[in-house]
């Protein structure tokens, strides 16, 4: 929400920022990891101009899928676009999973 700010008078990042500062800190290929208290497997791409990420991820030990493209604009920001889900369900997926300390092998 506009003018909403912190106890130290700063204003906290907006939900996109977050959401785009942990998407930039997974790593590109394949990593393990947890969401929710369930091992996932993810596969992060990056493209090589820099203006597509897409990630996909399968709960390893269920049936659950997370897949999207975020795509950044000429101009300021940047476009969210899940495959088949809800923007929240990515949001909330992306912010909350935590990778494994030790990248595994890329797959295929």
């Amino acid at each position: 929400m506009p003018g909403i700010m912190t106890a130290d008078g700063k204003t906290p990042p907006s939900t996109q920022a977050t959401f785009e500062d942990a998407l930039a800190k997974l790593p590109d290929g394949y990593v393990d990891g947890h969401f929710g208290n369930r091992s996932w497997g993810v596969t992060v791409k990056r493209s090589q101009d820099g203006k597509r990420t897409w990630l996909y991820g399968e709960e390893l030990s269920g049936a659950d899928i997370l897949s999207f493209n975020l795509y950044r604009l000429a101009g300021p920001g940047s476009i969210l676009k899940p495959c088949e889900m809800s923007s929240a369900k990515v949001t909330e997926f992306v912010l909350g999973f935590e990778p494994g300390t030790a990248k595994a092998a890329s797959r295929p």
